[in-house]
């Protein structure tokens, strides 16, 4: 079981590599994943069904403690994303298909990979759970709502069937993995260490059927499609650190909610438009290339934030080094 959970946490650490090499084979060879696309909802299910296996009430907690960072980060995932995406689309005046994907990644919360990174980074680990749980739970409308507002103009919207579709793939399994945690408490806590295996599994599958879904569309524009991607994930950290810098929060809670604004659960997204939009398989590549490129990007922000809280200790370090 030891090894088994050493191979999880490996795999896990690791998920952008198997996330580009699905990719990359689905590239290369789009029927191999092709098996996958039906399925798509259901692979995002299990996902939250192991989210909610992990959250216990000690988890909100922070909510009651220090409320205003956990708004903020709220408030910071629901406008900084879909406003940057938007403004995004506009700029480089996206084809429709492409800039409802992008949009709609813009609109999905916070991912749990941020909860990873944040650790990582020497953030605040409890600040990102609550920030994650929270925009999850509120996704089912908060997605659609504001998906609504801002790509209404662009296509017809069935926001109440989107409501529906996050409340099957979020909403219910995270509360059967609740209610399973409080059940069998001691089960769930053992399986928990293959949590990050089967996640990364799920993900990569998806992944993998959406980039084969729309490898005509890839070659065509790719390319720009990466390079808004990128944009998209690079702001949204740097409007999420200013704007806990500009609400005076601690630094901590700074880093905490760059990650938490700049990473985003794509593998919702990328359900949401292989269900509502799957006459349009393109839609989808917008948030299979995030998930492969925020888990890049955000191993990077952590690494340099976990490499600058170490030069700060070291002088602190240092007297009791010489005095030793």
């Amino acid at each position: 079981m030891n090894l088994l959970i050493r191979i999880s946490n490996f795999i896990g650490n690791t998920f952008a590599l198997w996330a580009a090499l699905c990719a990359l084979v689905a590239f290369l060879s789009p029927e191999t994943f092709k098996w996958v696309l039906p399925h798509i909802p259901l692979l995002l299910g299990i996902i939250m069904f192991g989210m909610g296996l992990t959250l216990s009430p000690a988890d909100f907690k922070i909510i009651g403690r220090h409320p205003k960072a956990v708004i903020i980060g709220v408030v910071a995932q629901f406008v900084i994303m879909p406003l940057t995406a938007y403004g995004l689309v506009k700029l480089f005046n996206l084809p429709p298909e492409i800039a409802i994907g992008v949009i709609l990644v813009g609109c999905c919360p916070g991912g749990t990979a941020s909860n990873v990174m944040t650790y990582l980074a020497r953030g605040n680990v409890a600040l990102s759970v609550a920030v994650t749980s929270v925009s999850t739970l509120l996704a089912p409308v908060l997605t659609p709502a504001v998906f609504l507002l801002l790509a209404g103009e662009m296509l017809d919207i069935n926001a109440s069937a989107m409501f529906i579709s996050i409340a099957k793939m979020v909403l219910l399994p995270i509360a059967l993995g609740l209610i399973a945690h409080g059940l069998f408490r001691k089960q769930t806590e053992r399986a928990a260490g293959m949590l990050p295996l089967v996640s990364v599994v799920a993900i990569a599958l998806i992944i993998g059927a959406v980039v084969g879904a729309s490898k005509g569309k890839i070659i065509e524009s790719g390319l720009l499609i990466f390079g808004v991607v990128v944009l998209h994930n690079g702001l949204g950290y740097l409007l999420g650190f200013l704007a806990a810098k500009l609400s005076k929060l601690p630094y901590d809670a700074q880093k905490t909610l760059a990650i938490e604004v700049g990473m985003q659960n794509s593998g919702l997204g990328a359900a949401l438009a292989a269900a509502h939009f799957a006459a349009s398989p393109v839609t989808a590549v917008p948030s299979a290339l995030f998930s492969v490129w925020h888990n890049i990007s955000g191993s990077l922000l952590a690494s340099y934030w976990s490499a600058k809280a170490d030069k700060t200790a070291e002088p602190a370090e240092a007297p009791s080094d010489r005095s030793a």
